[in-house]
């Protein structure tokens, strides 16, 4: 019975020989370039009031990808008590200088800037970002705003409690360090963090303090947090629908050419429709990815120790042998994510706290790592350290005349 039942139910399913429907979201169209490179926080964690005033944001960048061993701690799941490895991004996160606080109105179309008050001494990486053409200028940006802190900074003041008094939401102006990264950048990436916590008055007071100070990825973020990352998908240029739309090739006899849309729609209505697959750009996309779980954060200070475990007793920093491809070396803090992340490598990714209260077994995980891959990702590595691969290859020819 069950056999004939099986059989009547193979006759009612075919293979998809001559048919794919088009992969893909049409909620993402335009496919086009984005213009925010560096990504763009949307929007802000949900503010509660009852919490202490803190930052909701910060930015790294893209180092690499390794792999960790790591116990699971998740009771009823099947691999319980049981080892897994797992893919995971490094990002290079050095210290964040803020240097300005921003005080928004609600209105009924939505938010309006109040005032802005910046920092007395500026960076000239900060600087550096308001010029096309450093070099040539005159590089005068803020110098008459300096002025304002003199005689006590009463204008300031003012305007602070102006935010105090009317704002509903404060924001921090911050920027990176390019500088103590490899990255021939001169330019500082600047972006607004909202502050949530506490009153508007706490908020200010806290913005404030945080002047001309640098905030580490360690005062933002937690080990085992879910983070949502934002950023521009690496760039693949014009492609065509097989690629970009995921559409099934045609038959290997198709006359002029087969990895295409068979019909682009009926006669009428005498258009293409929006629906219908078509060759064009195929990434560098903003885009937001959630939920990524924070396995580690390294400090600088700890460099050359930070990719040790309790199982892995090995002294190691967090860059492989050979420096990460197309990277280099890590030297700065750094936090390390579950999974991939969107863009190439040097690529400026912002780093958001989730905006969701999770309640699941697996985003609640405490994360036990046992093993972190320090070996070289270029080619198939064998060793973790440099003594270790001394200590294989013994004695070389090349190092006896030295």
């Amino acid at each position: 019975f069950f056999f004939i039942l099986s059989l009547l139910h193979r006759s009612k399913m075919s293979h998809r020989k001559f048919e794919a429907p088009r992969c893909g979201s049409l909620g993402f169209l335009p496919k086009k370039r984005t213009k925010k490179h560096s990504g763009h926080i949307r929007s802000f964690p949900k503010d509660d009031a009852s919490k202490l005033p803190h930052l909701t944001a910060f930015r790294g960048y893209k180092a690499g990808m390794t792999h960790v061993v790591r116990g699971v701690d998740r009771p009823g799941a099947l691999m319980h008590k049981r080892e897994v490895v797992d893919a995971v991004s490094i990002l290079e996160t050095p210290p964040m200088m803020v240097v300005g606080v921003v005080g928004y109105v609600e209105t009924p179309r939505g938010l309006r800037t109040l005032t802005t008050v910046f920092a007395e001494h500026l960076s000239e990486e900060f600087k550096r970002r308001c010029y096309k053409n450093w070099f040539a200028s005159k590089r005068k940006a803020y110098t008459k705003y300096a002025k304002k802190y003199e005689n006590g900074g009463a204008d300031i003041q003012n305007d602070l409690d102006r935010i105090v008094k009317f704002c509903s939401v404060v924001r921090v102006i911050a920027h990176t360090q390019v500088k103590k990264l490899n990255l021939r950048l001169k330019k500082a990436h600047i972006m607004e963090i909202q502050v949530n916590g506490g009153d508007t008055k706490a908020k200010v007071d806290f913005a404030k303090a945080l002047f001309e100070k640098e905030v580490t990825v360690d005062s933002v973020f937690a080990k085992d947090e879910n983070i949502d990352v934002i950023g521009v998908t690496k760039g693949r240029g014009f492609e065509g629908v097989t690629t970009r739309w995921g559409v099934t090739r045609l038959p290997r006899k198709t006359h002029r050419g087969l990895r295409k849309v068979a019909c682009i729609g009926s006669w009428h209505p005498a258009r293409v429709s929006s629906t219908v697959p078509r060759a064009g750009q195929n990434g560098y996309f903003h885009r937001t990815e959630l939920n990524k779980k924070v396995y580690r954060i390294g400090k600088k200070a700890e460099n050359a120790t930070n990719a040790m475990t309790e199982a892995d007793i090995t002294e190691k920093g967090i860059t492989p042998m050979g420096g990460f491809v197309r990277y280099g070396e890590i030297n700065e803090d750094w936090i390390m994510l579950k999974g991939a992340v969107v863009g190439v490598k040097k690529r400026a990714l912002i780093l958001r706290k989730s905006m969701m209260n999770h309640s699941s077994r697996k985003h609640l995980e405490t994360i036990d790592l046992k093993f972190i891959d320090t070996s070289s990702k270029r080619g198939h590595g064998r060793f973790q350290t440099a003594d270790e691969k001394a200590k294989f290859l013994g004695p070389l020819a090349s190092k006896q005349n030295q």
